[in-house]
């Protein structure tokens, strides 16, 4: 049985297919698209899936999204009805809610075919959420919490997860929203992009919590309920914030109100220095944002008394809150997957319908590598055709029989101070899982940030690099910390370690660390065990391999990304190129 699970028509479109309950390949569309959090039908992702199997879309039975149009119907006609909102602007928000209905049409024409026999089954937006996380965790008893901006006219749902059954004990509805408060702080403060709320979280550690009281006068203080917004502040629920979302990158105009200048003074335009208030309201911002998050995880603890948790959802990427949960609630156990956010609800549809179907309990491996990989031939096929321009560039090229010979060699190169384009096996799936498209570089140099920066991401200089750290030394570097293979926390490293590593302690004396599991990715651990057999640090900097664009996915565009940064080494498979200056 073959089942395609899709996120589309939303931001961070993707396609994953499972064989017989099974997960056996999945990628992210904006990989192919090469724009950033692609929104629209994910048909290149679908293409590859199909490919990777060997299949026809005629072969598929079920086609699973996350996304219900029918969901919460009578909440969205009361919610009109009481806020004198044109109920044709609430249903049509999103122009393309009509294709959701229409998905195998759209389908069906994309690849020519007709009466295509798959099944599409509608999976609610945070049914999906949840389940991509606690069918993935292992465990058979937690707690679970789904925060993003919006899905169904839903934006967070709080319950249990026991016994392979999901139950649901609290939800927050439109318009009131987590995501929609952190939104509204980083448009605010300059960051207009689709995606951007990382970069408030990053900022944030540069600030002090000096504008609390203004930030929580954003949130109505009603102890009986989650939390709610104070919509005097925020435009989203007017109906008059433009959203653009097919077929290209998401757009949101801006849903703060005049009123927020009442409280924090005038927004920051984009291209305006950050100054020392911007860093204030950041950190703020991710206080209140904490505070609320602690509540509602300390409250969910009471109705099911479990120290596991999962967490999912597009809040669930701050890593900063993230770290912080075993210190201010009773979790101990925390669980997030590599694909927290819309992408991995392609994943989580496909689990929640499998889990309706079945008598037995659901469980997949969370093992992130998923996308395409290429052969060493084909790399050779590449080095022939791009003779000329590496000779212009004054690049040689070496091809390593034996792997570890490879690995050996990078590893030397790090240790001296160069930066390292690393492209292994199957891309990986989400933002948070890296390790075969990565650039890498030697965390004890101290101004790595800087020369990162300059050299290759071009991005702002407050924002942080995270290192990759073997497993077994986890104690070692961080103690009893938990650390996730997926970045996803940000923790406190040793005292006695923060100063051998530089490059990637925040000032707080913390880092968003990733453990390595032979497991989970032999060849990528090998590298970081030949780097600490020379260096006696088992760890490198680890960031996305991209520049000011989605991740790399083919073998070109990593040479491109090369070419056209002052990147000094490209690794592609058992290829090492390298710039001679």
């Amino acid at each position: 049985m073959y089942i395609l699970g899709l996120n589309a028509f939303h931001g961070d479109s993707s396609c994953c297919l499972f064989k017989d309950n099974q997960l056996v390949c999945a990628a992210e569309e904006e990989r192919f698209t090469r724009i950033k959090h692609y929104a629209g039908l994910p048909f290149e992702s679908i293409k590859f899936c199909l490919n990777d199997q060997k299949i026809d879309i005629s072969d598929i039975d079920y086609i699973t999204i996350n996304r219900d149009p029918k969901s919460k119907v009578l909440q969205k006609i009361i919610y009109a009805i009481k806020n004198k909102f044109q109920i044709i602007k609430l249903f049509n928000r999103v122009k393309n809610l009509k294709k959701i209905k229409n998905l195998k049409l759209e389908i069906e024409k994309e690849f020519n075919c007709k009466d295509i026999k798959a099944k599409v089954c509608n999976i609610e937006h945070h049914t999906a959420h949840i389940a991509s996380s606690v069918f993935t965790s292992n465990f058979t008893n937690c707690n679970y919490l789904s925060v993003d901006g919006f899905g169904d006219f839903v934006s967070t749902v709080a319950g249990k997860f026991q016994n392979g059954k999901i139950f649901k004990f609290d939800e927050v509805l439109f318009p009131h929203s987590l995501g929609l408060f952190y939104t509204l702080i980083t448009q605010f403060l300059g960051f207009k992009k689709y995606g951007d709320e990382y970069k408030v979280m990053g900022l944030s550690a540069y600030g002090n919590p000096k504008y609390i009281n203004e930030v929580e006068s954003l949130f109505l203080k009603k102890d009986k309920k989650l939390f709610e917004l104070d919509l005097k502040y925020f435009l989203h629920h007017s109906g008059n914030v433009e959203m653009t979302w097919y077929n290209q990158e998401p757009k949101i105009s801006d849903i703060f109100s005049e009123k927020v200048f009442s409280l924090l003074g005038n927004p920051r335009e984009i291209d305006e220095k950050i100054t020392q208030k911007h860093m204030d309201i950041a950190s703020s911002a991710q206080k209140v944002y904490e505070n609320i998050l602690f509540k509602i995880l300390n409250d969910l603890y009471l109705k099911n008394k479990t120290e596991n948790l999962c967490l999912s959802g597009g809040c669930a990427l701050n890593s900063l809150a993230n770290g912080k949960i075993s210190n201010f609630t009773p979790f101990n156990k925390i669980y997030i997957n590599h694909s927290p956010g819309d992408s991995g609800g392609s994943i989580g549809s496909v689990l929640a319908f499998l889990n309706k179907g079945n008598k037995k309990n659901i469980y997949i491996n969370d093992n992130p590598y998923l996308g395409p990989k290429f052969s060493n031939d084909y790399i050779q096929t590449l080095v022939d055709n791009s003779f000329e321009k590496l000779e212009n560039s004054k690049v040689k090229v070496k091809k390593y029989e034996i792997q570890d010979d490879m690995l050996k060699a990078t590893a030397k190169e790090l240790s001296e101070g160069k930066i390292v384009g690393f492209f292994q096996g199957n891309m990986e799936f989400g933002a948070r899982a890296l390790g075969n498209r990565s650039i890498l570089a030697d965390p004890r140099i101290k101004d790595i940030r800087d020369v990162l920066n300059k050299k290759i991401k071009n991005r702002e200089e407050f924002r942080p690099f995270a290192p990759s750290v073997l497993s077994e030394k986890k104690v070692e570097w961080f103690g009893d910390e938990d650390i996730s293979p997926f970045m996803s926390k940000v923790i406190k490293i040793n005292s006695s370690k923060a100063n051998l590593v530089p490059g990637v302690v925040h000032a707080d004396q913390t880092c968003r660390a990733q453990i390595v599991n032979k497991d989970k990715n032999l060849v990528f651990y090998n590298l970081i065990k030949y780097f600490d057999k020379i260096t006696n640090v088992p760890m490198v900097i680890n960031t996305s391999f991209n520049e000011n664009e989605p991740i790399v996915c083919k073998p070109e565009e990593a040479l491109s990304c090369f070419l056209r940064t002052d990147m000094d080494i490209l690794v592609l498979e058992n290829y090492i190129f390298k710039r001679y200056r």
